[in-house]
């Protein structure tokens, strides 16, 4: 993280360069759960965290070699040296949480003894007897996700969106997240917080995973099981209402299982400015799940329309993206299989240099066929393969705890700058 200089927040695609990026390194609260706690933490498995731990390190090993990478519990530590900016957080998670009884206790702590808690977890203090039939070991249940750091927040041009979280598991990374952008402390750019602005209307949900920024005039937005119309309708509201010209917001509708379909970047991601790797069954393939065009001008809703997909539309709209299957095209089976392993989720670190999983062998093959050169990531962590002198390329990560997650690269990383430079 580069010290003592804010970070100018600007995201106007998915693939230009990444110069700033935000990740949460997985700790102890990873192995704060039992497999009866593991559906509630919307996890389909438990995770070896030591394992999770050395493939995460190849990720951020990756990251360093080209941008500036900012760990949550760092930023979180420094926003809660300060006193009343530590109260004001304290005070709305345990509202929120039902934990009030427990800010005195709370606000006792030191920053890096809090920092640890509010993301590890804060085990309920049995006194009464109605904790002693809760059945129930924490009073603040660890931050399982977290590591996903894509979803809580999302930046769209210069404005930092403080996603409203699907489930209440997750809610406090949101909090946490909106704490560190209003603390002024690290970031330059405007702050969404869509629980505020929204007034808490439950019906409002987004999560970063469905939000795309194609171009600075182009959202692209998954409508499933974490992004509901309502969400959508209200970024639609914040994003596009100011300014002038045309604005597009492309709504691709999600399948409610299985679980692997959580976000749309679970199916479709941008691997350059030209290509894109896609899901075939629901990206290319005839299916019952729309995709909208939304189109505004001057800050007005003008026409909503079905369209016939992702590629027409963007393809109207002067992008024209070369498909690259996950799985590749010759079974069926190996797509699916792959999908569920996130081998549609790739991150790109600069146009057509990208970072995936090794598992996913077919796509890996798929994409190799098309021109992207499939690089180990310890090659690049130990200075055997320089990322700059590459041509397309794919950094593959290890892969055998991380994906259990149910997440991948993009999943992980939520990007705080990018350029329209190439490496």
């Amino acid at each position: 993280m580069t010290e003592n200089k804010k970070c100018t927040l600007q995201v106007q695609s998915e693939t230009g360069k990444l110069e700033a990026v935000l990740i949460h390194y997985p700790g102890a609260e990873v192995e704060n759960m039992t497999p009866r706690h593991a559906q509630r933490a919307l996890y389909s498995d438990i995770l070896n965290l030591s394992i999770a731990r050395r493939e995460y390190n190849q990720l951020l090993a990756v990251l360093k070699k080209i941008s500036d990478v900012y760990e949550v519990a760092d930023l979180l530590e420094k926003v809660l040296e300060h006193e009343p900016l530590k109260e004001d957080l304290i005070r709305k998670i345990c509202a929120r949480e039902q934990a009030t009884n427990y800010i005195d206790y709370l606000m006792d702590l030191s920053a890096l003894h809090l920092t640890k808690v509010l993301i590890e977890g804060l085990p309920l203090q049995i006194n009464t007897l109605t904790d002693f039939l809760r059945e129930e070991y924490y009073a603040l249940k660890p931050l399982y996700n977290y590591y996903f750091t894509r979803d809580p927040s999302a930046v769209i041009g210069n404005n930092a969106l403080v996603c409203k979280m699907a489930n209440s598991v997750r809610i406090r990374e949101s909090l946490i997240m909106d704490a560190i952008f209003k603390s002024d402390l690290f970031f330059s750019g405007n702050i969404v917080n869509s629980y505020e602005l929204s007034q808490n209307d439950p019906l409002v949900k987004m999560e970063g995973g469905d939000i795309l920024v194609v171009r600075d005039d182009i959202l692209l937005i998954g409508n499933g099981m974490r992004t509901s119309a309502q969400g959508i309708d209200f970024l639609v509201r914040q994003f596009c209402k100011t300014g002038s010209g045309k604005k597009h917001v492309i709504v691709q509708q999600l399948p409610e299982s299985p679980e692997s379909f959580i976000h749309l970047d679970m199916v479709f991601t941008m691997l350059d400015n030209d290509k894109a790797m896609v899901y075939k069954p629901l990206i290319m393939d005839d299916s019952p799940y729309q995709t909208v065009h939304m189109q505004i001008d001057n800050g007005k809703v003008t026409k909503i329309s079905s369209v016939g997909g992702i590629l027409s539309v963007l393809r109207k709209l002067g992008i024209d993206l070369m498909p690259i299957v996950c799985g590749g095209k010759s079974d069926d089976w190996d797509q699916e299989r792959e999908q569920w392993h996130s081998g549609a989720n790739f991150l790109a670190l600069a146009p057509g240099k990208v970072i995936s999983y090794a598992r996913n062998i077919h796509t890996l093959e798929e994409l190799n066929k098309n021109g992207f050169e499939v690089v180990k990531a310890a090659d690049i962590i130990n200075g055997q393969r320089d990322i700059v002198s590459l041509g397309n390329c794919v950094i593959t990560l290890e892969g055998s705890e991380l994906p259990r997650g149910g997440g991948g690269p993009r999943c992980m990383t939520m990007p705080l700058r990018r350029t329209t430079e190439y490496l």
